[in-house]
């Protein structure tokens, strides 16, 4: 009879230590969840500061839409580039709040997943403990469990302790599956944060250097007028001149360029690429674009139309190479003005690169994919840039049979 009780006295404080170590556990444990708190207003804090942010764009563009459609006089202009300036800084801030705001959230879901393992680490000692009773009982035969009891009660009454040892052993495996599972959306969500990370601080380098740009464009033009509109008039009748040269220049050439190629089709066909779409490389390490194709913020849209192409951000004397093979229709060294390189790449496309500061191709040279055909420029003042760039970068252009069209769209 003796024997019997110390056996499901045992049996008790077996589990009854299982218990207590179960909450002591969680009193060693570090308690994460008041940082977690704190971690969560302040990205609260920081979305509330976010939908200021773009409400205060929201003002800006309205003004920048209504001197878009007014005329164009040096005093609507620096309007215009003002009030373009300050909606880029409050952008920039947005971007540097949604950055903090990002870091809060990586931070938030790493002290998750350090919960989430500590919760781990508590339960399989839990299991270690249960499976050290289960042992114990599974040493004894069932024989050996009803002779050392003498009344079925309290047969029963043993073998309910052992189920319940058995069902929280069952219950902790299913909790410790369940806990594994949102480890792993904590850490995949965790890799989606740090790559959006990434993104977001590389989109904030395009806004600064959008920003520096439009402050170089607001410069030049109140360095080129000194302040009078009659200065600024000229100034918008030469430049708009000059487009029109470059791009009636461009016509010209692509066309004699195609019917040069096409009388001597049987001996230069085979090295142009297929006819069709064709799929391009980057010219240059893509690091950013900072004025899209037909960009609503391009600055001289009013003056000479809409963007034609992209701007790729590059230090000055990045390699430019070619995207495609095909010939040199234009190679163009305009000294501190606009410098050009264009090539036909079949009876299709062409592709043209601006403000080059230097150019290691000549007209009617063939060229493969990746050979090195120039190197970057715009630096204001240098060569090639050309009166209005406003800093390092290349003006990258695909046309479909002579039009200017997305270079995104044909870009690998």
């Amino acid at each position: 009879m003796i024997k019997k009780y110390k056996k499901i006295t045992f049996l008790f404080i077996c589990f009854l230590t299982i218990f207590l170590f179960a909450k002591s556990s969680l009193v060693m444990a570090i308690d994460y969840s008041k940082e977690i708190e704190d971690i969560q207003k302040q990205i609260e804090e920081q979305q509330q500061e976010m939908k200021e942010l773009e409400e205060q764009e929201q003002l800006y563009q309205e003004k920048i839409e209504i001197k878009r459609d007014e005329a164009v006089t040096l005093k609507n202009q620096i309007y215009f580039l003002s009030n373009q300036s300050l909606k880029r800084e409050s952008e920039i801030q947005e971007k540097e709040k949604e950055i903090a705001r990002t870091n809060l959230s990586i931070k938030n879901i790493q002290l998750r997943v350090l919960e989430k393992k500590q919760e781990i680490e508590r339960f399989k000692e839990n299991l270690k403990e249960f499976l050290q009773t289960i042992n114990q009982y599974d040493q004894k035969n069932h024989l050996e469990i009803i002779f050392l009891n003498d009344s079925i009660s309290n047969i029963l009454s043993h073998l309910r302790y052992l189920n319940t040892i058995q069902s929280e052993l069952t219950h902790s495996l299913q909790r410790i599956d369940l806990i594994k599972e949102g480890l792993e959306i904590q850490e995949k969500d965790l890799r989606l944060q740090l790559q959006d990370l990434i993104g977001l601080e590389s989109e904030l380098k395009d806004k600064k250097a959008k920003l520096s740009s439009e402050q170089q464009t607001k410069q030049t033009i109140l360095k080129e007028t000194q302040g009078a509109e009659w200065k600024f008039q000229a100034l918008l009748a030469e430049v708009v001149k000059e487009r029109k040269e470059i791009e009636n220049e461009m016509v010209n050439l692509e066309r004699d360029v195609r019917r040069k190629l096409a009388q001597e089709k049987e001996q230069k066909a085979e090295l142009m690429e297929k006819e069709g779409i064709i799929v391009f490389s980057w010219p240059v390490p893509l690091q950013g674009i900072t004025c899209e194709f037909h960009d609503p913020d391009y600055p001289y849209r009013n003056w000479i139309g809409e963007h034609s192409g992209l701007d790729l951000r590059a230090s000055q004397g990045t390699a430019i190479r070619a995207p495609a093979s095909g010939y040199v229709a234009r190679a163009k060294h305009a000294g501190l003005g606009y410098s050009y390189i264009m090539i036909i790449h079949n009876e299709s496309f062409s592709t043209v690169y601006g403000h080059v500061s230097e150019i290691f191709v000549e007209e009617d040279e063939y060229v493969k994919r990746g050979t090195i055909i120039g190197r970057t420029g715009g630096l204001p003042g240098t060569s090639g840039a050309g009166r209005f760039s406003t800093g390092p970068h290349l003006h990258f252009e695909v046309r479909l049979d002579g039009m200017p069209v997305n270079p995104e769209d044909y870009l690998l």
